[in-house]
């Protein structure tokens, strides 16, 4: 008999109000500060008034993660089994808050089993693993152990690349200097990016253009990790459908992959990608 269970992402997973419903998958908001004024990562943010703030500011928004209370809150439920996804240990507190609300649920349920997955990404990431957990929960063939096992070795070989349409934010936080910033705009360059395990960003190309560039990027796929036709390709997207549904067919035509989705970015992947980016992880 298939246990009960609730998974419980961060904000970073660019998953779908269906999604949502059909998995029982719940998130926790991260918040963003910017200029004095603060907004949640939630289904209420005005995104498209929350980037027009961040293209006016000559400041970066200073993101908080979700914290031991809401990782607890979300924990809540009649079911036996706890899976959390967060954004990469690198890059935020979030792993670090639901480790402290396991511990804490834990003590209070000593019954029931959680495990916490550092996605060691961000966005598709976390969505691609939420769908592998609830992928091998409803099969029903495998304990807790062999489910986090078995998820946990996804993780290692799953890889995840970026294209930004805008350096903006790379230039405001420091970690692209402002000489190098103007030169990349002048001559139009768009950088394919990939996410290491070690949470720092990679360049793996360039291009002149956002459509040459994206086409580098799914041509390089097969270099940086594994086509299978067991694993879902995930593209999701800062207000660019078009662009996630070129990089979709381009992929479909070039490799065999079991399902391609195309998500729409929250406010965390927005905020680092800007509008126009796009983040695919298999």
């Amino acid at each position: 008999m298939r246990m009960k269970y609730k998974i419980v992402g961060d904000s970073s997973c660019d998953i779908t109000k269906q999604m949502e419903e059909d998995m029982n998958i719940a998130i926790a908001p991260l918040t963003f500060t910017l200029d004095g004024v603060e907004y949640v990562d939630d289904d209420n943010l005005d995104l498209e008034n929350y980037l027009r703030k961040i293209d006016q500011s000559s400041n970066v928004p200073k993101s908080a993660c979700p914290s031991i209370q809401d990782y607890l809150d979300h924990f809540e439920g009649d079911h036996e089994w706890v899976f959390g996804v967060t954004l990469s240990s690198e890059l935020s507190g979030s792993y670090n808050s639901a480790m402290n609300a396991k511990t804490m649920y834990l003590e209070k349920y000593p019954e029931k089993k959680v495990h916490i997955f550092n996605s060691r990404g961000a966005s598709t990431m976390e969505v691609l693993i939420a769908l592998k957990v609830h992928e091998l929960v409803e099969a029903d063939e495998k304990s807790f152990e062999e489910i986090v096992d078995h998820v946990e070795a996804y993780i290692e070989e799953a890889k995840v690349l970026f294209v930004l349409d805008k350096i903006d934010t790379l230039e405001k936080n420091g970690r692209m200097s402002s000489m190098k910033a103007k030169i990349v705009r002048a001559l139009n360059l768009k950088l394919i990016l990939k996410a290491t395990p070690e949470g720092e960003i990679d360049m793996v190309d360039k291009a002149r253009g956002s459509k040459k560039a994206l086409t580098k990027m799914v041509n390089s796929m097969p270099k940086v990790g594994t086509i299978s036709k067991d694993k879902i390709l995930a593209i999701s997207h800062c207000n660019a459908l078009e662009r996630a549904e070129y990089v979709k067919e381009l992929a479909s035509e070039l490799y065999d992959f079991k399902d391609i989705i195309i998500l729409k970015m929250r406010g965390l992947s927005s905020t680092y990608s800007n509008e126009g980016g796009i983040i695919i992880s298999f």
